[in-house]
């Protein structure tokens, strides 16, 4: 079983940057992949992106790419979202997902553990 907390949402306006943390507890971590998945009210949940076991490989939502930035720590058991630029349309839950192998995928059914959930909010 793995434990996913997540931390460092909130609010920011347009054009600010946020950096979302997710702690994992239980095995061993390099195992897993690590997710990024957002919903928006009203829509159903998106893959933001995907970075491996190893860190060495990455897969980013077209929305997203070239503004956010996914990469872990595996010393630390933790997972990062460094989101630049942001706009309204990021609003949403972000949730942190990990896969219980180590290959990137985009596909929110093959991932096995979720956290809770943070807030992002962007204004105009």
């Amino acid at each position: 079983q793995v434990q996913l907390v997540e931390s460092g949402g909130g609010m920011v306006q347009a054009g600010g940057s946020l950096r979302l943390s997710c702690a994992a507890s239980g095995r061993t971590f390099t195992n897993y992949a690590m997710g990024w998945f957002r919903q928006a009210p009203g829509k159903e949940r998106e893959f933001v992106a995907a970075i491996s076991g190893s860190g060495r490989n990455s897969w980013y939502a077209d929305s997203v790419k070239g503004r956010f930035t996914i990469d872990r720590d595996n010393a630390k058991n933790t997972v990062y979202l460094q989101m630049d630029s942001l706009n309204p349309e990021d609003t949403a839950v972000y949730y942190c997902a990990a896969d219980n192998q180590p290959y990137v995928r985009s596909r929110d059914y093959q991932y096995d553990y979720w956290g809770q959930g943070t807030q992002d909010t962007v204004s105009s």
